[in-house]
């Protein structure tokens, strides 16, 4: 009984632990996420404090604000109604 128990025992915490990584990677990856998404909103303002207006596009805050995107991991839309409005900014992690 022993002899079948052991290797159970040991399948279940090799399971557990892929599972752990697994999931901490996806906690990771959200934060990473969350993170430029918060960026980019902190530098959508610093602009507007700045110069009075929202940046009317990504490109302009990668340029005059030194915002790095990684555009092969991660999908960005910024939204502009008006120029003295936040924008809608999302980010949307690429899949694959």
């Amino acid at each position: 009984m022993q002899a079948i128990l052991a290797p159970l025992v040991i399948l279940a915490a090799v399971l557990c632990l892929f599972t752990a990584v697994s999931e901490l990677q996806t906690g990771r990856e959200q934060e990473s996420q969350r993170q430029l998404e918060d960026t980019l909103r902190r530098a959508a303002v610093a602009c507007y404090a700045a110069e009075g207006i929202y940046p009317p596009d990504i490109s302009y805050l990668e340029e005059h604000y030194g915002i790095q995107i990684d555009k092969d991991r991660f999908a960005v839309y910024y939204d502009v109604f008006a120029s003295n409005l936040m924008p809608d900014i999302t980010v949307i992690e690429k899949q694959g």
